[in-house]
């Protein structure tokens, strides 16, 4: 018998650039940088001084009430993203039966977690007011609590998963959420990924590490430079986007709207290094390859890319040889978006970022730029729509991620013909 059939029937997002899919969508279609000088908390004394941040959003009137005063910004990011996703989709917990809230699932992506609120109360202790520290230190950090916020806050019963993988986090929940649905254990899953990690202690880490962009400072929409010759490291973003899966014949007898097929997915490890992706490239091809093996597709199907793209010297170099390898001599024809270069960098959320973008492209047949894209690099030679998105017909598009620790994730999506 063959697998079920998984489509997306709705989505959400809290975003730098736009709270809600049609906002975030139009700011990343038109090469809008999202990209600033941080506001969140006095940045001044690091070397990289710049930010994707969510602007404009009520944090407080999506948290619960007793976690309101706690302010626990990837929770709220989340919760409206998943509100979002599950009114497109036309779903309404409240009148769901109780079998329907058990075939539906929660499975996220997040790399910090509530790693902000956990800042805030090492502060309280180290500054010798243990008695102070909250109680939700504990729950407020966990990563698993995503989820559970999300099935608590809309009565979903299916499984409540948080799958933490670094940067492919949300790419590795949706191919888990993809595989839970063919297999039948749930019907629907909410899916996607928050991120909340534009905080002192992360940011101090990573420019430490020299992998965060310092040379624009003082011009932060030019910072996040992806493929381009002068690129120095990425920028940090934030935000959440939530996506709806759902078994084919459910959604149909719903009449849910289908906005695109999610076809295939793998995930690879080079076995290489803490932080640096394996030279050759070889398994992040591997990577692409059987994803599309697994949507029974081929390289020469491909039509839009997105790619993990973060604007570091490794990063950017070693994913274009990947992609090389894995398409072969179709790999400079595609065009291959670093949306990144908008956006910043979502940490665990990344990937579903790019998820909800690539829909975006395949409705619409058009292909988001990658900005700040002035100097070629020899080494970084493909179609990344450098500065202008266009129109491109695409029937099947693949979203890569790449994360520390050697790991390689790729979904593919196909576009639903009614």
């Amino acid at each position: 018998m063959p697998p079920r059939k998984v489509v997306i029937t709705g989505m959400g997002a809290v975003a730098p650039g736009g709270n809600d899919v049609p906002s975030f969508w139009s700011a990343v279609a038109a090469g809008r940088s999202s990209v600033d000088r941080i506001a969140l908390f006095d940045a001044s004394g690091l070397s990289c001084q710049v930010a994707a941040e969510v602007r404009d959003f009520p944090v407080r009137e999506y948290l619960p009430p007793k976690t309101q005063k706690f302010g626990m910004r990837v929770v709220a990011f989340t919760l409206a993203a998943a509100g979002q996703a599950l009114a497109q989709a036309g779903l309404d917990p409240e009148r769901a039966s109780g079998r329907e809230l058990q075939r539906t699932g929660v499975i996220l992506g997040t790399g910090a977690g509530g790693i902000e609120f956990g800042e805030r109360q090492y502060g309280v202790f180290y500054a010798g007011n243990g008695h102070k520290v909250s109680p939700y230190g504990i729950l407020g950090t966990f990563v698993g609590m995503l989820s559970s916020e999300v099935n608590m806050a809309f009565g979903l019963k299916g499984m409540s998963h948080v799958i933490s993988t670094g940067c492919t986090s949300a790419s590795d929940a949706m191919g888990y959420a993809l595989q839970s649905i063919r297999t039948g254990a749930v019907d629907v899953v909410l899916t996607g990924g928050g991120e909340a990690c534009i905080v002192p202690g992360i940011m101090s880490a990573f420019c430490q590490m020299g992998t965060m962009t310092t040379r624009w400072n003082d011009q932060a929409a030019c910072a996040s430079r992806p493929f381009n010759r002068d690129r120095d490291g990425f920028v940090m973003g934030e935000g959440a986007w939530i996506l709806v899966f759902e078994e084919l014949e459910s959604a149909r007898a719903r009449g849910a709207p289908i906005l695109a097929e999610v076809a295939g997915y793998a995930s690879t490890c080079d076995a290489y290094h803490r932080v640096r992706p394996e030279p050759t490239g070889e398994e992040a091809a591997r990577a692409i390859d059987l994803a599309l093996e697994d949507a029974n597709a081929n390289a020469e199907q491909v039509g839009y890319m997105s790619l993990h793209g973060t604007a570091t010297e490794l990063n950017d170099r070693i994913e274009t040889r990947a992609v090389k390898l894995a398409l072969g001599h179709r790999a400079q024809d595609v065009p291959a978006s670093g949306l990144k270069s908008m956006i910043g960098h979502a940490q665990g959320a990344c990937g579903a970022a790019a998820t909800v973008a690539t829909v975006c492209a395949l409705r619409e047949g058009f292909a988001p730029p990658t900005i700040n894209y002035s100097e070629p690099d020899p080494e970084c030679d493909l179609d990344y729509v450098p500065n202008q998105g266009r129109s491109a017909p695409i029937e099947l598009a693949v979203v890569n991620t790449i994360a520390f620790g050697s790991k390689n994730s790729t979904l593919v999506l196909r576009r639903w013909e009614a």
